[in-house]
């Protein structure tokens, strides 16, 4: 079996300057995956339980970009909504590649999926968050500081959006950057709080989203800031760890999110 952790939403996203490249800081889920597994056979058989997660036609595609086969039947479960923002699609590539008995490259492994899918997100990284990740090149355009440890409590508001590789509707957010890199250095975590809450109203004015109901929520419950899926419907907030109140789930599902999850990221994992 093979389990591959998902995102729920980003940090921060948008293009590098008015004309550059879309680029993202991911925000690691442990508690949302996609689980594989394999039964060896003939001949290769992919269920998915109907979520439309991976067909067979993409999965040998993908496995022939990296010169790898497989036969027999793949089981595959995403723990999240697939279009929710929580990395489904990349997760199901990375989880398949490792079931073939991929030990290679991690930048050549989102190249493939990248060719599969014409986007990935950088869940084949072992601190995803360190990457400051152009989600349509598959490079690294800046290392990034450790993130002081946080908790999060979200969920998934609105119907699914999956990834459209050729959507460049984002704000330029260079000019956040050289904050997120100070305050993460620094483990400001109420700073890196409000820059992804930033970055979450200049994506959701941009989209004109005016009716999401995710800043009022955060101000709501006494977060120090939020994130949101920036093409999908993950909403999370951010909390010192230990600090969620009470109630806080039943207040989500009130403002109309599902899928309520509660988890803790950055620090040491």
């Amino acid at each position: 079996m093979i389990r591959v952790a998902g995102h729920f939403g980003e940090l921060m996203q948008g293009c590098i300057g008015p004309s550059g490249p879309v680029a993202l800081i991911t925000l690691p889920c442990p508690v949302l995956g996609v689980v594989a597994r394999h039964q060896p056979g003939v001949g290769l058989i992919i269920d998915d339980s109907d979520q439309g997660l991976l067909s067979l036609d993409h999965a040998q595609r993908f496995l022939k970009t990296l010169g790898l086969s497989l036969s027999g039947q793949i089981d595959i479960h995403a723990e999240m909504p697939v279009g929710g923002g929580a990395g489904a699609s990349t997760a199901a590539l990375v989880a398949l590649a490792r079931l073939a008995g991929y030990h290679g490259e991690a930048h050549a492994l989102a190249a493939a999926c990248i060719a599969s899918e014409g986007a990935s997100d950088p869940l084949m990284f072992a601190s995803p968050e360190q990457h400051l990740w152009a989600s349509r090149l598959g490079q690294t355009l800046a290392a990034l500081p450790p993130l002081p440890r946080f908790e999060v409590i979200g969920g998934f508001y609105g119907p699914p959006q999956r990834t459209d590789a050729k959507d460049s509707t984002f704000p330029d957010i260079a000019p956040l950057l050289p904050d997120w890199v100070a305050a993460a250095q620094s483990s400001d975590l109420p700073a890196l709080a409000a820059l992804a809450s930033q970055s979450a109203k200049l994506t959701l004015r941009m989209r004109r989203a005016h009716s999401d109901p995710t800043a009022a929520v955060a101000h709501q419950l006494g977060a120090l800031g939020h994130v949101i899926a920036h093409t999908g419907s993950a909403r999370g907030f951010i909390f010192r760890p230990g600090t969620v109140p009470a109630g806080a789930k039943a207040m989500l599902q009130d403002a109309g999110l599902h899928g309520v999850v509660q988890f803790l990221s950055g620090g040491a994992q």
